[in-house]
């Protein structure tokens, strides 16, 4: 293969090994094509072949970067998996070959890199080339012991740039998973390793501090027990905060604690990383000692959430975070529940205080994951021996208590303007029922919310979960969908960007589907289930229902443009549109009548029956006023144009308005709930192309049979209600009523009158 074509090649690559999460055939052949490509050994003599494989796995690591590698280690887990029984282990052998590879290519790398031209090419290599033994570290561990002391050295790298810290973070990593697997390694080797280490701690930022610590971490805990080095720099930072912390009791405005900013955020850091490491409290560091080190630590991060410094105020509770993994239980105390629920919940909390809340949660349940996936491994080792399934439970158990504390907080994050904070929002939710420590019906409406979200990736996840959670429970997405679609709106409303637009409810794309589109292919396969949602949504537009308009025009566009599949779908909703507006849009006409006539009695206007007698003899009012009433189609040929002729309508009515202009407001406000449903009405029968006959055949105790047929959709069709957008964009419920404002009501009267005489087009014979 020649150089140049390289770039597709990975390209081809990278795009077909992200589908190996797919359904089983796809999955089948991803694994199929990589394990021909990548791992089938290689005869030894053929070292082209094996430098063109190398180059082509370190080229796809490093185009997935930004992305992350799940799929490879899901590949390699997949295809060591489908060996584990056999006797001949050819992927097992090919990855033996490329670990051993890989090394040499590093050192060749590491070499070139003092010939200053490819200098940015090399160090990228170098990067992808150790990123990738990483990943094989993370699943077969004992590849890389031969090579750990070749690893080693690189922990001094100077670092000057992204890539050389990317080479630290890695070879740290690499050398967690692989130096307690060593069989009696050299003291001097272990020696080295542990000054390294705290050589970087001591020196770099953030990352390389926590992926150092933690590589310290395994490396006393497991092997080497010196437990006096870590005392002795846990006392150094942990000595630091005290004195920081009584100087600014002392004088919050101290000029000295502004120099000293920079130590005081790597000490809560350092303190932080370390506690979810190393137990302090344990006899093997603080000796004889009676105080509680794990409370001290709580107390001193404590004191430095309250700090007016917002980046202090992130660091202790990032400090804190890092505690609460290796001590759950500080998660219970009230001031710990206070401050997480307090950032949580408060609308004007800053938006990284909020995340960084949320990651906490996050990396402590991936760590509990972790842990019982371990703790499940080694049960399943020693099977009868000892009953470690035990240990899962008592520590999921302790997840489970510690998520309900939070919960309500973290699904309430889902309403929030910033995508950041929904995004972390949604990676807890996921987790905690991933590991079965809720009850999953609580969180539905929220999933169903979240799959409205802009951001694909995220109403994926959402849409997911939903999927998971509807397999196991039947029924659960059905019981909360309509409260979903609620939420959605919710939603929706915290991320419009536009208060003064209203929230709508399908995509701004060329699909125009409607934001809950993947909750209602959900329930449209049952039958009745479906039909309950339906009648529910339709159940809202009613006026007893008092739903707020926009949130109405939020439904309406949902049923608008749901992906119906069958006629017996729209036209379900069709009758029962109907059947409500039947009812409400006659009702509603009567009680506007009604306050027009009341309010004329008191100037002694004639009653209904006098009025019928005197018709003839008062020749102005009350005959305006029925006039207008009449409908339109009926009225008296008058020769003139129809504006006109709308005109003398508005004036009539006008006339007779009520001082009071309550039930002016109350009738725009509860009109267009049953406005919004003539126009779904009338988009539904345009988008299917259905004639008033096939409506009114329609009914539904006929057999399911009859409608099966599918939908033949007419292009072009878009439901556009403007008088209700009028509505909400002129705010015309908290408008001042002026004439202006009267007449547009009065004219939405007359309007809402005639839409009402053509519901049923065959009962009289139209004009034209």
């Amino acid at each position: 293969i020649e150089q140049p074509t390289f770039p597709k090649i990975t390209e081809m690559c990278v795009k077909m090994i992200r589908r190996v999460n797919d359904e089983e055939g796809i999955k089948k052949l991803v694994n199929e094509t990589f394990q021909k490509l990548w791992f089938t050994p290689t005869p030894h003599h053929d070292k082209e072949a094996m430098t063109r494989k190398i180059l082509n796995i370190t080229d796809v690591v490093a185009a997935c970067r930004d992305t992350g590698y799940d799929w490879f280690e899901q590949l390699l887990q997949n295809l060591l998996k489908s060996e584990e029984d056999a006797s001949y282990k050819p992927v097992k052998k090919a990855c033996t070959q490329l670990v051993d590879n890989l090394v040499e290519h590093i050192l060749k790398y590491e070499e070139s890199l003092s010939d200053s031209d490819n200098k940015g090419v090399n160090s990228g290599r170098l990067v992808a080339c150790i990123t990738t033994l990483f990943l094989f570290s993370k699943i077969r561990p004992q590849l890389m012991v031969k090579h750990a002391m070749t690893m080693q050295p690189y922990l001094t790298t100077k670092c000057s740039t992204q890539n050389d810290f990317m080479v630290i973070c890695n070879v740290a990593k690499i050398l967690e998973l692989v130096v307690p697997l060593m069989e009696h390694p050299s003291e001097t080797f272990l020696a080295t390793i542990e000054e390294d280490l705290m050589k970087l701690i001591i020196k770099y930022g953030m990352t390389v501090v926590q992926h150092c610590v933690s590589c310290l971490g395994a490396v006393v805990n497991k092997v080497t027990q010196n437990y006096k080095f870590v005392w002795a720099c846990f006392n150094r930072y942990y000595g630091a905060l005290s004195k920081l912390k009584n100087q600014h009791q002392e004088d919050p405005n101290s000029t000295i604690l502004t120099a000293n900013k920079p130590a005081l955020l790597r000490s809560l850091f350092t303190v932080g990383a370390l506690c979810r490491h190393f137990d302090f409290d344990q006899e093997d560091f603080k000796g004889n000692s009676k105080v509680n080190i794990k409370d001290k630590v709580l107390e001193l991060l404590m004191y430095f959430t309250k700090h007016s410094d917002e980046e202090v105020q992130t660091k202790a509770i990032i400090g804190l975070g890092f505690a609460f993994i290796q001590h759950p239980s500080l998660m219970f105390e009230q001031e710990v529940k206070t401050l997480y629920n307090s950032i949580l919940s408060d609308k004007n909390c800053s938006v990284n205080l909020k995340i960084q809340v949320l990651k906490n949660l996050q990396t402590y349940l991936q760590e509990e994951d972790t842990r019982m996936q371990q703790a499940d491994r080694d049960w399943k080792k020693v099977a009868k021996q000892e009953d470690l399934k035990e240990m899962g439970d008592i520590s999921s158990g302790m997840s489970s208590s510690i998520m309900q504390l939070y919960l309500k907080q973290v699904l309430e994050a889902f309403f929030h303007n910033q995508s950041s904070v929904r995004h972390f929002a949604l990676n807890v939710i996921a987790l905690t029922l991933n590991q079965g420590l809720i009850h999953p019906v609580q969180c539905v409406p929220y999933l169903i919310a979240m799959g409205t979200d802009p951001e694909p990736s995220m109403r994926n996840k959402a849409d997911q979960q939903l999927v998971e959670i509807d397999k196991k429970y039947a029924g659960f997405i059905h019981m909360k969908a309509v409260a979903g679609m609620k939420m959605s709106y919710q939603v929706q409303q915290a991320i419009n960007t536009c208060p003064k637009d209203p929230v709508r409810g399908f995509r701004h794309d060329e699909s125009s589907s409607a934001l809950c589109s993947h909750l209602y292919s959900m329930i449209r396969g049952n039958r009745q289930h479906r039909r309950a949602f339906l009648i529910s949504l339709l159940n809202l537009f009613d006026d007893t229902a008092k739903t707020e308009v926009n949130m109405l025009l939020y439904i309406a566009d949902n049923l608008a443009c749901f992906p119906y599949q069958t006629q017996e779908e729209p036209l379900f909703i069709m009758h029962h549109i109907d059947i409500t507006l039947s009812v409400s849009g006659s009702n509603l006409l009567q009680s506007f009548k009604e306050s027009m006539v009341k309010d004329k009695k008191k100037e002694r206007k004639p009653s209904s029956d006098e009025e019928t007698e005197s018709d003839s003899n008062s020749g102005s009012g009350s005959e305006s006023e029925e006039e207008a009433s009449k409908p339109r189609r009926l009225r008296k040929r008058v020769d003139s144009d129809s504006d006109s002729d709308e005109e003398n309508d508005i004036n009539a009515v006008m006339k007779c308005l009520p001082e009071n202009s309550a039930p002016l407001i109350e009738f725009a406000n509860v009109s267009q709930g049953i406005l919004l449903l003539l126009m779904l009405k009338q988009h539904l029968k345009n988008l299917c192309g259905f004639s008033d006959s096939k409506i009114q055949k329609y009914s539904p105790s006929e057999s399911a049979k009859v409608y099966d047929k599918a939908i033949n959709r007419k292009t072009g069709v878009h439901f556009h209600p403007k008088q209700t957008l009028d509505f909400l964009r002129s705010d015309m419920a908290n408008s001042k009523i002026t004439e202006e404002v009267k007449r547009s009501i009065v004219k939405q009267y007359l309007d809402f009158k005639l839409l009402m005489e053509h519901l049923d087009p065959d009962e009289e014979e139209e004009d034209g």
